[in-house]
């Protein structure tokens, strides 16, 4: 039981910070850029075309941030995650070291951690997976 309440604690905020970030990307939520602003950003990367992998980066931030608060599809909303942590340590946050207050890695690879072991875990009781019988 204690467990399942864990397991549905870190889905849903796994899934709120997703959520949230796609939304600031997307729709300019919680003084985010918008989808124009992010679109420069992931320009400025050196990914092209731009509106592709932004469109990409929020439609995973938004799917995944969904799933994992419903727990539906929960290994392809890890997924989402995995890769889109990826790409975020890959191209900006890898070359400023490990510590977040320097925009390193270390919020990235905790996020990343945290959809692994969900991957891992599973979604628990409290998940549509599990009323589904989709989990495992």
């Amino acid at each position: 039981m204690f467990a399942d309440l864990g397991l549905f604690a870190l889905r849903v905020t796994l899934g709120s910070v997703f959520l949230a970030h796609g939304a600031q990307k997307a729709f300019g939520a919680f003084g985010g850029p918008g989808f124009a602003g992010a679109t420069g950003f992931i320009g400025s990367l050196g990914l092209r075309p731009a509106r592709f992998w932004t469109a990409l980066a929020v439609g995973a931030e938004l799917t995944a941030g969904l799933l994992l608060v419903l727990g539906l599809l929960t290994p392809l909303a890890a997924l989402l995650v995995l890769g889109t942590m990826a790409v975020a340590i890959a191209k900006v946050h890898g070359r400023k070291g490990f510590f977040v207050q320097n925009g390193g890695f270390e919020y990235n690879l905790v996020l990343a951690i945290a959809a692994l072991a969900l991957a891992a875990a599973g979604p628990g009781a409290f998940s549509l997976d599990h009323l589904l019988k989709l989990a495992r």
